[in-house]
């Protein structure tokens, strides 16, 4: 399904309706992922109440046994009614074979149908809800709560048809052989409903809350694997494992609850069938002795009562794990129902340049009073790069998230080649615009898997480019070279070969708008310069947009944008802002060791080797 399209999933309205209602209804919605397992699903049913049938049948046969060969003492008519008894017993345990062998791949396909649309559905939300929710609420969301939904609709809710309509049948059948002890039996079933509704309340709750509880702790868990680094620098390895201990203790105190509550409810389900049935042999056995009761129809009256046992036992088991199916519909319908707020338009641009305005453009954080950017106007001609420098927390990062529509303006537009980002395609956009970060991901996958992400159709040549671009032949030298698989978040890397990955993955994708947010800021001062060497080929061909906190990575610009409380201040040449801006030269001053007046310093030698280098690209621009 392509990103842009809507997974098959919950209706957002649901959630509108009372609470206990939106539970429900959110479970319901989930069974159009059934429809592809029809034809299957209709043999299963005929299968299980076929089953149902021949598990009811084999009393009665067991009844005329004892009452007609048994007790007339008659061996010829004796075999006959036990070979069809044998009969059907083995065609039920076939039909529970094949039940259970269709109903398996059903359910299967049914949860991974729901975790494909859940993470497809997560790929389309924005970088705002990723940032508000915690990732171990969403691993348990695609995990745990998926199993728990597979396990209701594929086996419970079967289950739950199947024994209500064994109940009522043995019921009337019970009814029928003798409706004295029939009415005792069917009155005892009152306080098992009376208890299961009391049971269903606070069951509801408490599943909710293990639930949540262990998405909390699969966060905690999430959040040291990928920061170990950092807890093992710091010693904080107690501390870390006490955060754990205390949400592990929490979701334990909760689960005891559960636990609690499930305890008290079974053994009350277990005791009730228990002291019917003690009853019913009591009282059967009395007929029996003053002949209102044949000894093959009390034979055949226990045995359907003991076939009630473990349907009545196992209703509180499945309404219990309907009330979790329920709970986990409504935390995965909380994910599907959330709508994306950056769409893709639908326009397709044929041959694109790379002309990149801004315009007017405006962007606030949701809730937040103030805006991070305001009144931006900025043009970056195809085939110039401009440097936007600015303090740390201007909004610099936040304005190169905007070309590619990670985020998107709150007012103005951003455009590439006259149109509006807004209106463009997401895939065809960010087939355009590549962006290499200031922290760089990487996968749990092989180098050239991580290389060739943006595009897969790479040739080993353009591979090879890009890795001279980015100064990364290091990988060559990785045990396996390009297919060494490195670790999660490319933890086995130092941050300067994580950022040159990086970087030439930017590059390989050969787009028209470059984004290089600080990527340069991990690398020692001779591998920076082998690759603003190697960048300056690679900018000439695409719109570059490179934010800047190092004085050095101002060589790669035509121009600076200078970004003062969210808004361009001044654009120009290093020289002229150098030497007409104080806030600029402020900025630059503060990268260096000396600081104004040394002779480091933008005072002294650096500022005049800065400028003699502009100069140079000035010429080589000219030349161009």
């Amino acid at each position: 399904m392509p990103p842009d399209t809507e997974p098959t999933g919950p209706d957002p309205r649901t959630r509108q309706l009372h609470p206990r209602l939106a539970r429900a209804g959110s479970l319901w919605r989930m069974k159009s992922y059934l429809r592809p397992y029809t034809a299957r699903l209709a043999v299963i049913w005929v299968t299980s109440f076929t089953g149902i049938g021949i598990g009811i049948a084999i009393p009665l046969i067991g009844r005329e046994i004892i009452d007609g060969p048994v007790a007339r003492r008659d061996p010829g008519a004796l075999l006959p009614l036990a070979l069809l008894a044998l009969a059907l017993g083995v065609v039920e345990a076939l039909l529970v074979l094949v039940r259970r062998w269709l109903l398996a791949e059903a359910v299967l396909g049914l949860e991974t149908a729901i975790r494909d649309d859940l993470y497809r559905h997560l790929q389309r939300l924005p970088m705002s809800f990723h940032g508000a929710w915690q990732s171990g609420q969403l691993l348990s969301r695609v995990t745990t709560d998926l199993s728990v939904i597979r396990r209701f609709l594929g086996f419970g809710m079967l289950f739950l048809v199947l024994i209500s309509v064994q109940i009522t049948v043995v019921t009337v059948l019970l009814l029928r052989l003798y409706w004295p002890l029939g009415l005792l039996v069917a009155a005892s079933a009152v306080p098992v409903v009376i208890t299961s509704m009391r049971f269903e309340r606070g069951y509801i709750d408490v599943s909710r809350q293990v639930q949540d509880e262990q998405g909390d702790l699969a966060t905690v868990v999430e959040e040291s694997a990928v920061g170990i680094r950092t807890i093992k620098a710091f010693g904080r390895g107690r501390h870390v494992f006490e955060t754990f201990d205390d949400g592990a203790r929490k979701v334990y105190r909760t689960s005891m609850e559960k636990v609690r509550l499930s305890a008290r409810f079974f053994t009350f389900l277990e005791v009730i069938p228990n002291v019917t049935l003690a009853v019913v042999l009591l009282l059967g056995a009395l007929a029996v002795g003053s002949g209102l009761l044949t000894l093959g129809t009390l034979v055949a009256f226990t045995t359907l009562m003991l076939q009630l046992a473990w349907p009545i036992s196992s209703l509180g088991f499945i309404l219990a794990m309907g009330q979790e199916a329920m709970t986990a519909a409504d935390r995965v319908a909380e994910v599907l129902d959330t709508e994306p707020d950056i769409t893709g338009g639908a326009q397709e641009p044929g041959s694109p340049r790379g002309h990149l305005r801004f315009e007017g453009v405006e962007f606030r954080f949701p809730g937040a009073g103030e805006p991070v950017l305001r009144d931006v106007w900025l043009e970056v001609r195809p085939g110039e790069t401009v440097a936007v420098v600015g303090a740390t927390g201007s909004g610099k990062t936040t304005l190169t998230s905007l070309v590619p529509r990670l985020h998107d303006v709150t007012a103005g537009r951003v455009t590439i080649d006259g149109h509006d980002v807004r209106d463009l395609s997401l895939p065809a956009l960010r087939s355009m615009v590549a962006t290499a970060f200031e922290e760089p991901t990487l996968f749990s996958m092989s180098v050239r898997e991580n290389l060739t992400l943006g595009r897969p159709d790479a040739t080993e040549e353009e591979v090879e480019a890009a890795i001279e671009v980015a100064q990364a032949g290091f990988v060559h030298r990785l045990p396996w070279g390009l297919q060494t698989r490195i670790g999660e978040q490319g933890m086995s890397l130092s941050g300067g070969q994580r950022q040159r990955l990086a970087l030439a993955r930017a590059v390989l994708s050969r787009p028209r708008v470059l984004v290089l947010d600080d990527t340069l800021s991990a690398l020692d001062v001779e591998t920076e310069a082998l690759v603003e060497e190697a960048l300056r080929h690679v900018l000439r061909e695409a719109t570059g947009i490179v934010v800047a906190h190092r004085a050095s990575t101002v060589l790669l610009a035509d121009r600076v944008a200078l970004l003062l409380d969210g808004t361009i201040a001044h654009t120009g040449r290093h020289h002229e802002l150098m030497a007409t801006v104080p806030e600029y030269r402020a900025l630059l001053s503060a990268d260096l060791d000396g600081g104004p007046g040394t002779a480091g310093g933008p005072a002294g030698g650096f500022d005049d080797g800065f400028d003699d280098g502009m100069d140079d690209l000035d010429a080589e621009g000219a030349l161009r």
